[in-house]
């Protein structure tokens, strides 16, 4: 399944999971074609820092070239690129190169950019920008977003920074660095090569210039919208990058949040509805997405305070109650400030000399704001596994934690077999978000009392080994499949591939030779992998044959391929491919209590 050594963007952009601005699939971080900034002059300009002392464009006369970034405190990208913009200046400083910071975003307040400054040691000045006058004036959209100006201070060269990160994927490395090659060129006294690209990240907080109007507020509706669907993750010391719990954490954020819902990528789900109803279910309705766009629309309004629902209480306990072990990774692991981290396996030896029956079981994040998911794997006796844990990914699956995602509790009579002798997997996914941190996450199980198990939980899948997907293919389909040999409930499905994966779909051809559409993923995102639990368990009869359809995205059009240029077989590693559609499912007639007792 997903191996150790794939490479894996870092949670911000993910998460950003949460409020980034999202682009299309194709030429996510390409260079910008209209409406270009390139050779407008910009006039002097004066702002104050966050001490409230002021500094003047026309302080740096001595210096041939300014880059001015536009920042936003808690932009998921501003956090990964900050220490870039670091480094550049410091390297930079002696060759005639200043740094001026600029932060337009209404939301974020002189104490929290004191408090960014410290935290990522900024060198230079970051200036408020409190009505937004100077980013309107540079053309700034994006945080982060640079603005490189030469000796006249006429922009030279507008953008991001590199190219590793952007929405939805994160390059293994850097592979042009655009701001440094920017200056390079001005200092060299040539004309910017490439003079403007993209500058992918979150849409600054400006000054509403609508007057707040109508019946749709704030604390009457969308309050109770964001309950629902976002603040499980966006709060404080969760995963989401910013909390989105009061009028005044939303505010700042509200063109953002109205992007990323109308492109369907917030909240995190991508189930085609009309095929099956799921109990984990994260999915806005389009009466919500209706309602937040017109409250954007209408000045984004507060509303009366008195009208604002009681806020969510979310367990700080185990949801599946005190569990009966408790297995914890043996040591803390280090989460670097940025880049991309391998999925991470940890091997723990739980001592079980007899069979277990597990009625439920719950991954926890020791560090919420950097692990992205967990899967607790359970690799049977005689499981090779080597000393990084990948023998045991295509043992059964016991436990998945992702954000919003509950614990796997199985009905009343029903539980999962671990056999004595098994060995436990952690696999984790970590997301650096700016900071070193460090992560030391752990699982619990509880167990069933085996006189009380009716039914055995079964963990299977539709797999195809044998697929070879040519070079440039931008749909290439692959198909699995598994016939059932009982009458079956199924209560979970989980989809799987890598790097190349587009779409995956779960066919359900019966033996009448009706057919049904059990679960469609029009558009799988690698960096999102989500478990989708039935609503009630789904009967089919025996004979019936789960077929999954696959489809592959070879192309170069593929921002996160690894290479489009070759045929990808399967493989355990990342710049390989795997096409698996695991589901979890009981016998339906199964009763193994009645089966015991027969055999006395």
């Amino acid at each position: 399944m997903f191996m150790r050594s794939q490479r894996l963007m870092s949670m911000v952009v993910l998460l950003g999971l949460g409020l980034l601005v999202v682009l299309t699939r194709t030429g996510m971080c390409q260079a910008a074609d209209d409406g270009s900034v390139i050779g407008r002059k910009v006039d002097d300009f004066q702002l104050p820092d966050f001490h409230g002392k002021p500094h003047a464009l026309s302080d740096y006369d001595a210096y041939p070239v300014v880059v001015v970034a536009v920042l936003g405190i808690e932009c998921p990208l501003v956090k990964l690129y900050t220490p870039r913009l670091v480094e550049l200046a410091k390297a930079y400083r002696d060759r005639g190169v200043a740094f001026i910071g600029l932060n337009a975003n209404y939301q974020d307040t002189p104490t929290e950019i004191a408090a960014f400054v410290e935290r990522y040691r900024v060198p230079f000045p970051v200036l408020k920008d409190p009505r937004n006058r100077i980013a309107d004036r540079l053309g700034a959209e994006r945080t982060p977003e640079v603005f490189v100006l030469d000796s006249k201070r006429t922009i030279r060269y507008r953008g991001r920074i590199d190219d590793q990160y952007c929405v939805g994927y994160s390059r293994p490395r850097v592979e042009r660095e655009d701001l440094r090659a920017a200056l390079e060129d001005l200092l060299a006294g040539r004309a910017v090569r490439v003079p403007e690209t993209e500058a992918p990240g979150c849409l600054i907080g400006r000054v509403r210039t609508v007057e707040p109007h109508g019946d749709i507020t704030y604390s009457k509706q969308i309050a109770r919208i964001f309950n629902r669907r976002c603040v499980e993750c966006h709060r404080e010391k969760e995963l989401a990058p910013f909390p989105l719990t009061t009028y005044e954490e939303v505010v700042g954020w509200a063109e953002t949040i109205r992007e990323v819902i109308n492109q369907r990528r917030m909240p995190p789900w991508f189930a085609a509805p009309g095929h099956g109803e799921f109990a984990n279910d994260m999915s806005m309705s389009e009466d919500e997405i209706r309602l937040i766009n017109q409250w954007v629309e209408n000045g984004a309004p507060e509303g009366d305070p008195a009208d604002l629902p009681e806020p969510p209480s979310f367990a700080t306990g185990w949801r599946i109650g005190q569990p009966d072990v408790v297995f914890r990774m043996q040591e803390p692991f280090i989460v670097p400030a940025e880049g991309v981290v391998d999925y991470q396996y940890f091997v723990i030896d739980p001592g079980f000399t007899e069979d277990v029956w597990v009625k439920s079981a719950e991954a926890r994040p020791g560090n919420p704001e950097v692990v992205h998911h967990i899967v607790l794997y359970a690799a049977p006796p005689g499981t090779p596994l080597e000393t990084n844990g990948d023998g045991g990914l295509l043992a059964p699956m016991v436990a998945i934690y992702a954000p919003g995602m509950p614990p796997w509790e199985y009905r009343a009579g029903s539980a999962m077999l671990i056999r004595a002798g098994s060995k436990l997997v952690i696999q984790m996914h970590y997301t650096p978000n700016g900071r070193e941190q460090q992560d030391q996450s752990y699982v619990g199980l509880r167990f069933a009392d085996p006189s009380e198990v009716r039914h055995k939980v079964r963990t299977s899948m539709a797999l195809n080994l044998g697929f070879a997907i040519p070079p440039h293919a931008r749909d290439y389909e692959v198909r699995a499949s598994s016939k059932l040999r009982h009458d079956t409930l199924l209560l979970s499905l989980f989809p799987h591939m890598h790097y190349r994966g587009k779409a995956f779909r779960f066919v359900a051809e019966y033996p009448d030779g009706t057919s049904e559409i059990l679960l469609d993923v029009p558009r799988y995102d690698f960096y999102w992998q989500l478990r989708y639990d039935f609503a009630e368990p789904k009967f089919l009869p025996k004979g019936t044959r789960l077929r999954c359809i696959a489809h592959f995205d070879n192309s170069e059009d593929n921002p996160i391929n690894p290479d489009p240029n070759r045929t990808v077989h399967f493989g355990l590693q990342s710049w390989e491919e795997m096409m698996v559609g695991y589901f979890t499912m009981v016998r339906a007639s199964e009763d193994l209590q009645a089966s015991a007792r027969s055999k006395r």
